[in-house]
Order: C-alpha cells, then structure tokens, then sequence
C-alpha cells in the first residue's frame, strides 16, 4: 500500500472511530439525563473468552419499570472492571428499553467512548506520521 493510500485509510478509520465516540457520547449523556435508574445487584462473574478467561465479568440483575427481570452483562471488559458478587450497583437504561442498559459508574459509562477516542486518536497520529513520510 502506498503512503497516500495509508493517509486515507488512516484518515477514514480515525473519523469513524471519532463519530463513533461522539455518538456513544451522546448515548451516555442521555441517559444521564433522562435514563431510568434501578438497583441492580451483581448475580454472579463468569470467565471472559476474549482474555482467555483471566477477567471476569459481572452479570447485574435488575426488574424494570414493568417488573421484568432484566440480566445483563456490561460491554467494558478488563482488568479492574469486575465487581463483586452480592454488590449493589445503580442501573441506568432507556424508557421501555431495559436492554441498554449500564451501569452507572464513570468507567462504565464513559469507557466506550475513552477507548474509541483513544483509537480515534491512535489512526490520526499514524496517519499524520505517514502524510509526514512523504
């Protein structure tokens, strides 16, 4: 692949990534705002099958307005993302779409949008670095 046509790719991969972080942006911030809260209590941690199994992820229980239980496991995943079985933990999720839901604590809630930001970030800076080589 030539230089140029690394600039480009570079340059379309790191404004994807920053539309992506806007909008998951956007996502929290609404949430924030209109979100219904619950309690949630973590049910139980399994083993992550992208790290081979060295993280756990917690699984969150909560009813919904209607009185549905709602089971489900954060997408931020990692090293010191895991909490503890038996914990009390504050749910956010969209009216009448309990499936969005997050927990709400800062590096759940803004995890996505730093992670995607920094990878935003990374293209950009490979793709200046390129433009640069020329």
């Amino acid at each position: 692949m030539s230089d140029s046509a690394g600039v480009v790719v570079c340059g379309a991969v790191a404004l994807l990534l920053f539309g992506l972080a806007v909008r998951e942006g956007l996502v929290v911030r609404r949430l924030q705002r209109a979100g219904i809260r619950a309690q949630g209590l973590v049910v139980d941690n399994t083993r992550d099958d992208w790290s081979d199994g060295h993280n756990l992820v917690p699984a969150i229980a909560f009813v919904d307005q209607q009185g549905h239980r709602v089971r489900f496991s954060p997408h931020v995943r990692g090293t010191g993302m895991n909490l503890e079985k038996g914990l009390e933990v504050q749910v956010l999720y969209e009216d009448g779409k309990p499936h969005t839901a997050r927990v709400n604590m800062r590096k759940y809630m803004m995890g996505p949008a730093m992670w995607t930001l920094l990878g935003g970030a990374v293209f950009a800076g490979a793709g200046v670095l390129l433009a640069l080589k020329n």
